[in-house]
Order: C-alpha cells, then sequence, then structure tokens
C-alpha cells in the first residue's frame, strides 16, 4: 500500500509517498481500507519530532480516517467486512489502509459521505470527553472557544449548540467570525485586535465563561483564569502558545475554579473505547440530524500531503482538511 513516510523529522517536504507492507489485524482489530484522512496540528508536531506515536502505533501520521472495513482480526464481533466506518486513531491514517482496534470504530452518520466523516473522530472526540466529560458543560452555560474557526473549534460550538448551551470564541479575520456566528456562536472576538476577558466579562454582566477550551496554552493563561465565572472549568488541550505560563492561585481558589490538561493519543484503549462510544451514543445523534455537521476547508489528494500541512501551518484554513486516497 501507499503511505506517507517521515524518514527524518522537518519541514512539509519531509512527507514522502511510498509503497509500504500493507497491516495485519491482530485480534480485536480490523483493517480499514482508506476513503480519506483528516489533517491535525498534532501531524505537525509529529512531522517537527516532537510528537512521537505511542508504543505500538503507526509510524504514519494520521489521527483519523474514513473508509470501509477489508480485514476483520479474530475476536471482533460487531462489524463486518464492508462496513463503512470512520475511526479514532494512534496513528497511521495518512496510508491506504490502517488498523484499528475495533473499539475506535464508528459508523458513517446519516447525511454525511463517508468522504467527508474522515473529519467527525478526532475532534467529536476530542470535544465531547474534555468540553462535556471533563467540563460538563450544561444547558444554558457559556464556553468559551480560542480558535472557533478551526476543527476542533468548529465542532465545538455546534455540539454546545446542540445540546442548549452558550458559546462565545476566538479567532483572527473577520472571515473566520462570521463563520462561527453562522455555527452558532453568539459572541465572536477577534483575538488580534479585542480583549478577550474584557469582551467576556462584558457580554455575560461580569459573570465570565462557565467553561473554556483552550488550544492556545501558556500566554492565555493568566486571561483565562480572570475569565472564568465562579465555578468555571478551563481545559487545556493545546500549547500552539508554549507550555509554560504564570498562573494567579488565589484568584483560582476565590473563584472556585478549575485548571485541567487533556491529550487523547496516547490514552489507553479502553478509555479511547470509552470516549469513543459516548460519542457514538450521545453526539452521533445530533450529526445525524444535521445539527452538526463537518466544516471542509480543502480535500487534497494524499500525495499532497506537504500542502496540506504548509495551508495548517498558515492558519489561514477554516474547518477541517483532508487527504483522500481514493485514486
Amino acid at each position: 500500500m501507499r503511505a506517507i513516510v517521515i524518514d527524518n523529522p522537518g519541514g512539509p517536504d519531509v512527507l514522502e509517498v511510498r509503497e509500504v507492507p500493507d497491516p495485519v489485524p491482530a485480534a480485536g482489530e480490523v483493517v480499514i481500507t482508506t476513503v480519506a484522512a483528516g489533517v491535525n496540528r498534532a501531524d505537525l508536531a509529529q512531522r517537527l519530532g516532537l510528537y512521537p506515536p505511542p508504543p505500538g502505533a503507526p509510524p504514519f501520521p494520521g489521527l483519523e480516517c474514513s473508509g470501509h472495513i477489508s480485514a476483520v482480526g479474530t475476536g471482533v464481533a460487531d462489524w463486518q467486512l464492508g462496513d463503512e466506518v470512520c475511526a479514532l486513531l494512534a496513528g497511521g491514517g495518512y496510508a491506504e489502509r490502517v488498523a484499528v482496534p475495533a473499539g475506535q470504530l464508528l459508523p458513517i452518520p446519516a447525511g454525511v459521505s463517508v468522504r467527508d466523516a474522515a473529519a467527525l473522530p478526532e475532534a467529536a472526540c476530542t470535544v465531547h470527553s474534555n468540553v462535556f466529560g471533563a467540563a460538563r458543560l450544561g444547558p444554558g452555560e457559556l464556553l468559551l472557544v480560542h480558535g472557533g474557526a478551526s476543527g476542533i473549534g468548529t465542532m465545538a460550538i455546534q455540539a454546545a449548540r446542540a445540546f442548549g448551551a452558550r458559546v462565545a470564541c476566538t479567532a483572527g479575520s473577520a472571515d473566520k467570525l462570521g463563520v462561527c456566528r453562522e455555527l452558532g456562536a453568539e459572541l465572536t472576538i477577534n483575538y488580534r485586535d479585542e480583549d478577550f476577558v474584557e469582551a467576556v466579562l462584558d457580554f455575560t454582566g461580569g459573570h465570565g465563561a462557565d467553561v473554556i477550551l483552550d488550544i492556545v496554552g501558556a500566554p492565555y493563561l493568566p486571561q483565562n483564569v480572570q475569565a472564568l465565572a465562579s465555578g468555571g472549568r478551563l481545559i487545556v488541550i493545546g500549547m500552539q502558545g508554549g507550555s509554560r505560563g504564570d498562573i494567579d492561585l488565589g484568584q483560582l481558589m476565590r473563584k472556585r475554579a478549575s485548571v485541567q490538561g487533556s491529550t487523547l493519543r496516547a490514552r489507553p484503549l479502553d478509555e479511547k473505547a470509552a470516549i469513543v462510544t459516548a460519542v457514538r451514543n450521545e453526539l452521533w445523534p445530533v450529526i445525524s440530524s444535521g445539527q452538526v455537521r463537518p466544516v471542509i476547508y480543502a480535500v487534497l489528494p494524499l500525495e499532497q500531503a506537504a500542502e496540506a500541512h504548509r495551508v495548517m501551518d498558515s492558519s489561514t484554513h477554516i474547518g477541517k482538511i483532508l487527504l483522500s486516497t481514493e485514486a
């Protein structure tokens, strides 16, 4: 099969299409013949040598894919050859075939094409496990999403609205903010020339955000705590701005607020399977109903993986970038 191989860390041009051995399903796994794979910032970090795959994962980048099942390992009872699926992966999505534990499979939601479903697993699992799981966002509460026009952001805005929450978000251009409003964000903030703390406190009459989903990390830490409501929950899922920041513990204590960090890729298989099951039971119905949809910026052939990384590096995209493995 063809796959994207990284021999040495570096820029986008180190991504090379090469023939590699086909995967063989272990017990409890299936092999997916892929139609498309989602591109995520974690893939860029892997390309740079900063985010290696966990032990046992394929060496190729790609944390989500869609396609059909072409081989079934022993012990798999709920999936059959030919089933159309999408999947959360520990790696290997940038390839024509990938082996994946059966617990990380999801059916294609109604109304979503097999190709477009590749945009769903990573964002859906990240948003659901953090916003609704760890942070317990409830109806009527305010969610502040940093990077509202990203793949994670567009999913978080729609999912929060579908479950009755209110949404504020930050983004860096008028076009991005416009899309966020179309998806349901009530307050949109241009982080380049607006103070998001001031905007959120003004919008809420001083209450603040009940939940903040942050991809920036260190530079936003003090402001995020300022923007939290009493009893607020800050979930940090990215470190695009750095990993070390200052925090006012007194302010955190007075607000009885919490800060939690989270990653998904290296979690044990049983935890990933539990997240996938929760997503299928709770988030898949609002996707199938059309309340939540994948927002796709571009679909490029596998051979143009380097260009896909350049586009993501530029941060000009809105929503997800996909790589198609179909001829």
